[in-house]
Order: structure tokens, then C-alpha cells, then sequence
């Protein structure tokens, strides 16, 4: 298949997702937004009010730069995992590459990540942080987020053929990592034995880079971009070879 063609299938893969997850809704494309604005409002709710000696300021703008990155990554990571069977039939029919299928299950929710992320920025606005020369960094560190979620997504995807189990392993981890990624804590506040670890974690890195930008007007430390980066892309190499070793039985099984 020609890359002309290539790319014409995953616009349309990218399309037919964002249409089908808001099939029959009635806010639509709106539910990108209120989703991250509800939860954002019960965090500082909970941990300006029931808990007041909280004192990080501009709380809402700290709540959402960790509620949108983990959106984005359970809910790419959970239709990246589920692309291959949902797609049955497009992958006996046309002989194309089957890696795509799950890229672009992943891509498609970059459609709702540029709705979160505006307003995001927006928030910091009106939060009276103000614009600033370090938000060059984000293009940067959105990109080796998604080659992460692509790695992974690859790896589950191919693993999901074989054990259906698998789309309920990846929503249970996803759930119990909301707790291990620093969405409504702060950095500062985790064990020194934990902190390394913590930065090793692609989704608690990118979370804690986007403050260091937004918040702090300052660059992500450099070895947290370094280690976020090298662990985004020997997931995504490791991913695409599972995936390549394991979609030659495909037909067995879906």
C-alpha cells in the first residue's frame, strides 16, 4: 500500500473514532471539556475546602495539569487496546499494515487532548499566570507521550487478540494509577525512595513537566525530558516488535 494511502486510512481511523465516541450525544465534543472541568472542580473542592491547609497556589490549574495527561493516557491506552478486534473486519479485508490500526486508536484521542488542552491554557489565563516562553516545551512533551501511549497501546493491542482479559487488566491498571501519578499532590510531598521511580513514570513526568512550564514558568528539569523521552521510545520500539511477532497468528484468532 502506497503512503498516500496509508495516510488516508488513519485519517479516516482517526475520524471514525472521534465520530463514534460521540454518536448520539447530545453535548458531543463538549463532554472534552466538562469531563475535566467536573473533576477538576471536586479536586479543589476536597483539597482547598474539606482540607484547607492546603496551600499550592492556583489549585485549579495544578488539578487539571495532571487530570488531563492521565485522561488522555487511560482513555488512549484503553481504545488502543480494543482497536484490533474492534476492527475485524477492515483488517481481513484490506491487506494494510496492522500497526496502524492501533497508532491510530491512539491518535484519535489527540483530537480531545487539543480541546483539553486549550482549555487548560485558558485556565491559566484567567488564572492571572499569564503566557510565557517555556510553553514552546509542550508540542515536545505531548509528542513523547504519545509515542509512549502508541508503545503501549501496540504491546496490549497484540496481547488483546490472544486474552481478552486484557482490556480489563488496562482499565484496572489505569485505575489503580491515578493514585501513583502526583494529579492532586504534589511532588514534594512523596518519599525520597519513591521520587526516582516516580520520574521513570512517563505519565507522572510529563504531568510534573507541565507545571514546571506552566506554573513556574521555568524548562522540565533536563534528566526528567531525558528519561521521559528514553522511556517513551523503547516502549514504543518494544511495542511495535511485540505487536510485528505476534500479528502473524492474527487470523487464528480474531
Amino acid at each position: 500500500m502506497w503512503n498516500g494511502d496509508l495516510v488516508y486510512l488513519m485519517q479516516n481511523l482517526i475520524l471514525k473514532d472521534f465520530r463514534v465516541r460521540y454518536r448520539n450525544m447530545s453535548l458531543g465534543v463538549l463532554w472534552s471539556v466538562l469531563n475535566p472541568l467536573v473533576m477538576m472542580a471536586v479536586l479543589t473542592f476536597v483539597f482547598v475546602k474539606i482540607f484547607p491547609n492546603n496551600t499550592q497556589k492556583h489549585f485549579p490549574v495544578f488539578c487539571l495539569c495532571g487530570i488531563i495527561p492521565f485522561n488522555f493516557f487511560a482513555l488512549a491506552w484503553s481504545s488502543g487496546t480494543n482497536s484490533i478486534i474492534e476492527n475485524v473486519g477492515l483488517i481481513k479485508r484490506v491487506p494494510v499494515p496492522r500497526e496502524i490500526v492501533p497508532i491510530s486508536a491512539v491518535l484519535s484521542n489527540c483530537v480531545h487532548l487539543a480541546i483539553q488542552m486549550g482549555l487548560l491554557l485558558a485556565v491559566v489565563l484567567v488564572s492571572g499566570i499569564g503566557a510565557n516562553q517555556q510553553w514552546l516545551w509542550l508540542p515536545i512533551l505531548w509528542g513523547v507521550e504519545v509515542v509512549f501511549v502508541c508503545g503501549l497501546a501496540l504491546a496490549s493491542a497484540a496481547l488483546n487478540v490472544y486474552i481478552r482479559d486484557t482490556r480489563y487488566v488496562v482499565e484496572s491498571f489505569t485505575t489503580v494509577l491515578f493514585w501513583l501519578v502526583p494529579i492532586f499532590y504534589s511532588f514534594e510531598i512523596i518519599p525520597l525512595q519513591y521520587k526516582e521511580i516516580y520520574q521513570f513514570n512517563p505519565v507522572a513526568a510529563l504531568v510534573l513537566s507541565l507545571r514546571n512550564v506552566l506554573l513556574d514558568a521555568t524548562a522540565p528539569p533536563t534528566m526528567t525530558v531525558l528519561k521521559l523521552t528514553a522511556v517513551s521510545f523503547a516502549t514504543f520500539f518494544l511495542g511495535l516488535t511485540f505487536f510485528r511477532r505476534m500479528s502473524v497468528m492474527f487470523f487464528e484468532h480474531i
